[in-house]
């Protein structure tokens, strides 16, 4: 297995949880692109083929983005956040895995603090919503997170809270108005996704496709 990290111009670190954390060391910089792959495995992937990979996978998650965005927005208009909320909690999921059929991917949306628990991040991802809190809050670049392992291709890439997202994910009673709470607690019993700001890691997009995709 190869855990790749394009980082200055391409968008995890983790093994099984007996295993050490991959180290990773920079074995080429071309046009200002620093490639880094785990030193304990030979060969590496070129940085032609990483930007295709990376450009997959934002396409990807910009498509789900803008059709559940859109859609997101729509409810907002027509009710509120409260109307946000119950969309989400019914067509959220559906949608997103209509998506991934149409792209032939496996697109997820993943959280340390899950809302639904089906959006619960494994172990792995776990770790790479640690790491990009990190540069997030070094003010480093955030940028994807590319894994290959037998012709299979993993995109890691955060979700990052703006002004729209805290009135469903904020504080309660301040951001979250208390109407929208109800709902929430009503919808969500074990909801997690709460007192977050702005400009903060809420999860992140875990997208998996084939190589020849």
């Amino acid at each position: 297995m190869k855990y790749l990290l394009l980082l200055i111009g391409l968008f995890f670190l983790t093994s099984c949880k007996d295993s050490p954390k991959p180290s990773l060391q920079a074995v080429e910089k071309t046009s200002g692109t620093e490639l880094l792959v785990d030193q304990s495995h030979s060969g590496k992937v070129s940085i032609d083929t990483l930007e295709k990979y990376k450009k997959l996978g934002q396409k990807y998650a910009a498509t789900t983005k803008g059709v559940l965005g859109k859609k997101l927005v729509q409810a907002i208009t027509e009710k509120g956040p409260d109307g946000a909320v119950e969309f989400c909690n019914i067509n959220a999921l559906p949608l997103t895995d209509s998506i991934s059929l149409a792209h032939g991917a496996k697109i997820r949306r993943v959280s340390d603090k899950p809302r639904n628990p089906l959006n619960k991040a494994n172990e792995k991802e776990l770790v790479f919503i640690t790491d990009f809190k990190k540069m997030l809050a070094s003010g480093k670049a955030v940028e994807p997170i590319l894994d290959t392992t037998g012709g299979q291709i993993d995109f890691y890439y955060p979700i990052i809270t703006n002004a729209m997202c805290l009135q469903c994910h904020g504080v309660p009673e301040e951001q979250i108005a208390t109407s929208t709470l109800a709902i929430l607690n009503k919808l969500y019993p074990k909801d997690m996704a709460q007192d977050y700001q702005v400009n903060e890691v809420r999860g992140i997009w875990a997208i998996n496709f084939k190589e020849n995709n």
